[in-house]
């Protein structure tokens, strides 16, 4: 048969359909996508408010809790609590990180110290450090320590696990290869260690910084004179709603805050990875 075609007729490969490949995986990131629940809960809350579905004595609407706020903010109360409550989640978070990373490098690179460590801090898994207070204020009283000690008990644990099996999930071929070259022990954990747990320990922290500002909720309204949790305690004295709304708005805001810093600098810093979310 000719090359030519007759008129009319298709080639195998003109009447063969065009398939197309369907995209797998979440797809693109979207541009501010963090907010969009948080703005959907907030025009629902606005609209149950306008219509009367949600009563003022049990939820104040969101323009009273904003004008709330803004008299907080004039007569300077709602900074100074704030600055209290901040400053004692980021030293509780701070101690709580170097107590866990310590920890999971003693556990990990050691079977000795897994065997030690490990057990004990897998009962402190099991019991909350919420339960633990009744203890802690015998130990310590109601000042600051105790309110630190608590937040840092509720820390150190999720940092310590996810470091932990970061290290030993670290590549052996990896290990090897520094045994190898004849890296020092101090290389070995600069250079291999460290760069392996690195994923595990920001996700550690990510758990980390939500158990910090739910700690400090909780430890705050036990003899306080001064944070958030106070403020939303007095409120509670007083039925003041809308104070209380707004002290927790303003610990969902800075949870939302943090764990979104802690996903910031996790995307750069693994940023060599090629993983669904990226």
């Amino acid at each position: 048969m000719s090359a030519t075609t007759l008129p009319g007729l298709r080639t195998a490969e003109q009447t063969t359909p065009v398939v197309r490949r369907r995209r797998l995986g979440p797809g693109k990131p979207i541009r501010f996508g963090a907010a969009l629940g948080p703005l959907l809960v907030l025009v629902l809350w606005s609209i149950g408010s306008a219509t009367g579905r949600l009563d003022q004595r049990v939820l104040s609407a969101p323009w009273t809790v904003v004008t709330t706020a803004g008299d907080l903010i004039a007569d300077g109360r709602l900074q100074s609590n704030l600055w209290t409550s901040t400053q004692r989640a980021f030293i509780g978070l701070g101690l709580g990180v170097v107590l866990g990373v310590a920890l999971a490098l003693l556990s990990g690179l050691s079977r000795i110290g897994e065997a030690l460590l490990d057990g004990p801090i897998q009962i402190k898994r099991a019991i909350p450090s919420l339960a633990l207070l009744p203890l802690l204020i015998l130990w310590l009283g109601i000042g600051e320590s105790m309110k630190i000690v608590t937040i840092l008990l509720g820390v150190f644990v999720p940092i310590y696990l996810h470091t932990h099996n970061g290290l030993r999930t670290i590549d052996s071929r990896y290990v090897e290869l520094a045994q190898t070259v004849g890296l020092s022990q101090w290389d070995f954990i600069r250079r291999v260690v460290l760069p392996g747990a690195l994923p595990g320990f920001l996700l550690g922290l990510r758990f980390a910084v939500t158990g910090a500002w739910l700690s400090l909720v909780v430890v705050e309204q036990i003899n306080s004179t001064s944070g958030i949790g106070y403020m939303m305690e007095l409120a509670r004295t007083y039925g003041q709603t809308d104070i209380i709304i707004v002290g927790l708005v303003l610990y969902g805001v800075l949870g939302l805050l943090s764990d979104g810093a802690v996903r910031l600098i996790q995307r750069r810093a693994l940023s060599w990875r090629r993983t669904l979310a990226s």
